[in-house]
């Protein structure tokens, strides 16, 4: 009994044995799918409304915004930029590679098929043969032609992710044209008005010179009568030095302004040509914002960060599949010969079918660590997306607040510069009547002035704001369902 009793648990030991790869490869998919844990969605909530902005629908804005403000030459240069700029052209680019992608990617979830043709001759020495002579070369040939495929089969869904992921790459790339473009058409729009600013601050410091000349000739007839000093002339001649001097850095701004034009619409500096004109003449149009809920739809940044958060969301689906088996299906076949004249009967043909079933068990924890990683990047994204559209939110509140202030201090730097130049008149016509002093004069001068520069420079700040409203609602861009004609799609 002690024997019996001793034999059979060594029946079972070897029964347990046979059965181990099998359990231990059961255990390890188990222990591999406990470990897959769901990964985390957006939950970030959406204010019903802005700050001081009533929760009303907006319109949706014009893609060719820049038209709005009514200048002709404007309208063209965005035009051209948008043709012709050097980044969006970059970001072209990118898209094609993006969109190669996805096709490499695609791939895998076609078989492979390959044809061969193959005619080698051989001579084979006759010492081979036998150790004495004689010796007797001979001659061997071979021809075949030949079809090979090989597939793997997708259960666990490993290429289809693979696709997936280069597909979302290939609709952000698309995006971020979109977010490319929409800052360039800012930046002409920006530079342009910098140039018409820098232009009617020029003409302000011209017309100021030839009213302090005007002033200096009378208090010089004032001097050859000795109704004013010596003094008197040189406060004056200060005055319009200081007139004269403003105008050079304006000159550079405009010069520079328009070197930065060219950039964005891909020519060289000398290739352009502007005519210009005066802020003055700009239309200010009034933007509905809208409920910040549209605004989702309506960013390409946003719809950019949302693409690649589904890119990695695949990734990590690719990772977890490279756990489990892989299956791989090839076969090859074709005709094969010693005489090329016997390569096409029936007796030459020759195939061969393969299946093959590969597990990982143990990588050093590879597998492990690249889906870790995976994942890891998914949650980068997805605070990225996050941010995207908190800072979209904050964009526009903040383009609001400087548009509402900017038209704010422009009314009141308009009422600042009437005040001036009623002073000015009323100083000047003192100082021919010899009822004031120069140094009051030179006051109210000084004052009228720099009111009318300042009032140029927040005339462009308000229009700047503008343009950045239109660039946090996105310019009129809307999201389109672009990821559909995206290569890898079975297109």
């Amino acid at each position: 009994m002690r024997g019996l009793r001793q034999s059979v648990p060594s029946r079972t030991s070897n029964h347990r044995a046979g059965l181990g790869p099998l359990a231990a490869l059961a255990m390890l998919l188990l222990a591999g799918c406990a470990g897959f844990e769901p990964l985390a969605e957006p939950d970030l909530a959406t204010p019903a409304h802005y700050v001081d902005t009533a929760a009303k629908p907006g319109v949706l804005l014009p893609l060719e915004w820049p038209s709005v403000f009514g200048s002709t030459e404007l309208t063209r240069l965005v035009h051209d930029a948008k043709i012709d700029n050097l980044d969006i052209a970059v970001a072209g680019a990118r898209i094609l590679q993006a969109e190669a992608q996805a096709g490499i990617a695609g791939s895998g979830l076609y078989p492979q098929i390959s044809g061969d043709a193959n005619a080698s001759t051989s001579l084979n020495p006759g010492t081979l043969q036998r150790p004495d002579p004689p010796f007797h070369s001979s001659i061997s040939h071979s021809y075949s032609l030949g079809l090979s495929a090989s597939y793997t089969l997708d259960i666990w869904g490993k290429n289809a992710a693979t696709l997936e992921a280069a597909r979302q790459s290939a609709v952000q790339a698309h995006y971020q044209r979109d977010v490319t473009t929409l800052a360039t058409v800012a930046a002409v729009v920006n530079a342009y008005f910098d140039v018409l600013a820098a232009e009617d601050r020029i003409a302000i410091a011209r017309d100021n010179v030839r009213t302090a000349d005007r002033v200096l000739a009378a208090i010089r007839g004032r001097l050859s009568v000795g109704t004013a000093t010596a003094l008197d002339v040189a406060q004056e001649e200060s005055v319009v030095a200081t007139q004269r001097a403003s105008i050079p850095p304006l000159e550079q701004e405009i010069a520079q302004q328009k070197a930065a034009l060219a950039v964005l619409l891909g020519i060289p500096p000398v290739a352009l040509t502007l005519k210009g004109g005066s802020l003055a003449a700009v239309k200010v149009p009034r933007i509905a914002p809208g409920i910040p809920s549209e605004l989702l739809g309506r960013r390409p940044d946003i719809a950019a960060a949302e693409s690649g958060l589904k890119s990695a969301r695949a990734n990590v689906a690719a990772a977890r599949a490279a756990f489990f088996p892989s299956i791989d299906l090839s076969a090859r076949g074709g005709l094969e010969s010693m005489a090329l004249k016997t390569l096409f009967r029936p007796d030459a043909e020759f195939y061969q079918l393969t299946a093959g079933l590969t597990q990982p068990i143990f990588d050093g924890f590879n597998l492990e660590n690249q889906l870790a990683n995976q994942r890891g990047l998914y949650i980068e994204l997805l605070q990225t997306y996050k941010k995207a559209i908190i800072s979209a939110f904050s964009d526009v509140e903040s383009a609001l607040v400087a548009v509402r202030k900017t038209s704010e201090h422009l009314r009141l730097q308009m009422a600042v510069v009437e005040a001036s130049r009623r002073a000015y008149q009323i100083s000047e016509q003192r100082l021919r009547e010899g009822t004031i002093d120069i140094v009051t004069l030179s006051q109210t001068q000084s004052t009228l002035f720099q009111a009318q520069d300042q009032l140029v420079q927040i005339r462009l700040q308000r229009l700047q704001a503008v343009v950045s409203l239109y660039q946090a609602l996105g310019g009129g861009w809307t999201r389109q369902d672009i990821a559909a004609s995206a290569p890898g799609d079975g297109k």
